[in-house]
């Protein structure tokens, strides 16, 4: 396994949206990875939100908690990045409770079984230790409570960076808005382990495929997106929290 510092520090790499998340948030809106691609098949997976409790663990500026609402959920939200919830706020009607928070720490600010649905939408790679991180969504589901983790596709990160497809390690690319983007790259069956070491059986995975209108709006990501996967979905259902000595034994305590 690897050490834990070659992993990207959640605090440091969720931050560096500072200054960056009004920039973020009009683009987010419109691009072919979000708009047309992340969000359908996240939403979809999430099933009926109307008078359901769903967190937004990572909400970024806003846009999912946005579409939570508009299906009838009381939706709640946290971000690490304090620009990011500013800008989450100045978009969202009042009564969407936005506040800031690292997903690195735990959620003491929410009871047990609170929360009905809970999304990690292109997130859950920034966190430094995801299993721990994992479990505090666990505490906070209802007993039938769910989870949906959308994250970078192993085969694409493979495709894109090389070397061993096994290999877990962190990344580092230049977005063109500026951002230097870190997160970390590991086989889809690590990412499988850590779903279940935090308590979770997973339901259903999905492969994005391309939605309705990038085809016209975004061409040249359509053709790519068709061939080639580029973000994974998981939908996992909470099960019974496992003993302590049982969680060691995974071996994926802490990475």
């Amino acid at each position: 396994m690897p050490a834990a510092d070659q992993e990207p520090q959640g605090l440091q790499a969720i931050s560096a949206y500072d200054g960056h998340a009004d920039a973020f948030a009009a683009e987010a809106s419109v691009s072919p990875y979000n708009a047309f691609y992340d969000r359908p098949t996240v939403l979809n997976l999430l099933g009926d939100l109307n008078g359901r409790r769903v967190l937004d663990a990572g909400c970024g500026p806003g846009l999912y908690l946005a579409e939570l609402a508009a299906r009838g959920a009381e939706a709640i939200g946290f971000d690490q990045s304090a620009d990011m919830v500013r800008t989450a706020r100045q978009r969202l009607s009042p009564d969407i409770r936005v506040r800031q928070h690292d997903l690195d720490q735990p959620l003491i600010w929410l009871p047990d079984q609170s929360i009905d649905l809970a999304l990690l939408a292109l997130v859950i790679h920034y966190v430094r230790d995801r299993v721990a991180a994992l479990r505090e969504v666990h505490r906070v589901l209802t007993p039938a409570g769910h989870l949906v983790i959308s994250t970078s596709h192993p085969t694409a990160d493979w495709l894109a960076d090389g070397g061993s497809y096994f290999t877990a390690h962190r990344v580092e690319e230049q977005w063109s808005c500026g951002l230097l983007h870190r997160y970390w790259r590991q086989p889809l069956q690590d990412w499988c382990a850590e779903f279940t070491a935090a308590g979770f059986t997973i339901e259903q995975i999905v492969e994005h495929q391309p939605a309705n209108g990038m085809e016209l709006h975004h061409p040249a990501a359509y053709a790519t997106l068709s061939r080639e996967p580029g973000f994974i979905a998981f939908r996992l259902a909470k099960t019974a929290s496992r003993a302590p000595a049982d969680a060691e034994r995974t071996g994926l305590r802490h990475r």
